[in-house]
């Protein structure tokens, strides 16, 4: 131990015991437990981007357009917590005749009945296709079986017989 390290009582210096591992915390500076079930609240979800309908845009460029005195739209952009700049683009969508192509549902088209009838009616006949294919072999086989076992049962000499 250097000289350093020691104190004027010649003991050693606290500072080399309070040394804990990186990631070892005290209790104090843990903090109080957080219960299992309740989320933790320095992880902050991640924010959603609002989306407003088709109607509701027109419905509050109506009562915007319906306000006359002074301070009316403030108070009811602060009522609906929007901003002016909402207001200048719905308007320039509204001119742009935007508003009644956002009125459509988004995503995908349903699919036409018709396709899953006909997609049903495919895979029967393929079926039945196979069926008819495999009673024709398993006739097939019959036949042959029947031949030879029409060989085998018949005498040897009433073949010859016959013939004469």
């Amino acid at each position: 131990m250097s000289l350093m390290e020691r104190n004027r009582d010649g003991r050693e210096d606290g500072r080399r015991e309070a040394k804990r591992a990186v990631d070892e915390r005290s209790e104090a500076a843990a903090g109080p437990a957080v219960p299992a079930g309740a989320p933790d609240p320095e992880l902050v979800e991640r924010p959603r981007r609002r989306r407003f309908s088709a109607e509701y845009k027109l419905r509050v460029l109506r009562e915007a357009e319906a306000c006359s005195r002074p301070g009316e739209i403030g108070a009811l952009l602060r009522r609906e917590g929007l901003y002016t700049s909402h207001l200048t683009a719905w308007r320039k969508q509204r001119d742009r005749g935007a508003l009644k192509a956002l009125s459509r549902p988004r995503g995908r088209k349903p699919a036409d009945p018709r396709d899953a009838q006909i997609a049903g009616l495919r895979r029967r006949a393929e079926r039945a296709e196979a069926e008819l294919e495999k009673s024709q072999r398993v006739i097939e086989v019959q036949g042959n079986v029947s031949a030879l076992l029409g060989e085998l049962l018949e005498p040897r000499g009433a073949k010859g017989n016959i013939e004469r």
